[in-house]
C-alpha cells in the first residue's frame, strides 16, 4: 500500500514540476516567439552561432519545448534543450553577474533536472 502511496506521490510531484517548469517558461517563450513573428530577429549572441540562430533556438526551448514539458510530450526528450538554454543564461549570460540574477536560470535547471530525472509521470501524455 505503501508503495502504491508514493508512486502517486511521484506522479503528482511531477506533474507540478511540468506545470511549474513548462508553464511558466511560456511567460519568457512567448514574447521571445512574438518579436520572431515581427521580423525583429536582434538578440544576444552568448555562444557565438549569431543572433538570429540564437534566437530561434531559444524560442524552440523556451516556447516548443516548454509547451510539450507542460503537457507531458516527449518530457525526457524536451527537456534537454531547456537544460542547455538554463546553462548558457546562468553560466554564460549571468555569469559575471552576481548570484540574483542568475537565480531564475538555476532554479528552471533544477526544475528540468528533476523532470528529466522523474520523467513526465502519469498524469502526462506519455504516461511513464
Amino acid at each position: 500500500m505503501d508503495l502504491v502511496k508514493v508512486t502517486n506521490g511521484k506522479d503528482w510531484a511531477a506533474l507540478l514540476l511540468r506545470i511549474v517548469g513548462g508553464g511558466f517558461m511560456l511567460t519568457h517563450g512567448i514574447p521571445k516567439l512574438m518579436k520572431v513573428f515581427s521580423g525583429d530577429l536582434s538578440f544576444g549572441n552568448p555562444i557565438g552561432i549569431g543572433e538570429e540562430a540564437s534566437l530561434i533556438l531559444t524560442v524552440f526551448a523556451e516556447f516548443v519545448c516548454a509547451a510539450l514539458v507542460l503537457i507531458g510530450f516527449k518530457t525526457r526528450l524536451a527537456t534537454i534543450p531547456l537544460i542547455i538554454t538554463m546553462l548558457v543564461a546562468a553560466l554564460i549570460v549571468h555569469g559575471s553577474d552576481p548570484f540574483g540574477d542568475k537565480e531564475m536560470a538555476l532554479i528552471y535547471l533544477i526544475i528540468y533536472a528533476a523532470i528529466y530525472a522523474l520523467g513526465p509521470g502519469k498524469y502526462s501524455i506519455d504516461k511513464e
